[in-house]
């Protein structure tokens, strides 16, 4: 079931200002994640992947940055 108004009732906070921390929360999750995989290809000398896994992770670090000042705009009123 959807709704068309954000209530919040159920979490208390609500569904735009959730969907926010959760973006914060997926990028971070996923920075964290290709680190992983950089290290990966490293160990197989794979400097392609690694340098493709970099730029992802940098766009996700790129990704919560924003959101986390959205989302401190947001909570903060402004």
């Amino acid at each position: 079931m959807t709704s068309d108004t954000e209530t919040g009732g159920v979490t208390g906070t609500q569904d735009k200002d959730y969907n926010l921390i959760w973006y914060v929360e997926a990028c971070l999750s996923n920075a964290l994640r290709l680190e992983s995989y950089i290290q990966d290809a490293e160990r197989a000398k794979d400097t392609e992947v690694a340098d493709l896994f970099r730029k992802a992770q940098a766009d996700s670090r790129k990704g919560a940055e924003l959101g986390k000042e959205l989302l401190k705009a947001r909570l903060s009123g402004g």
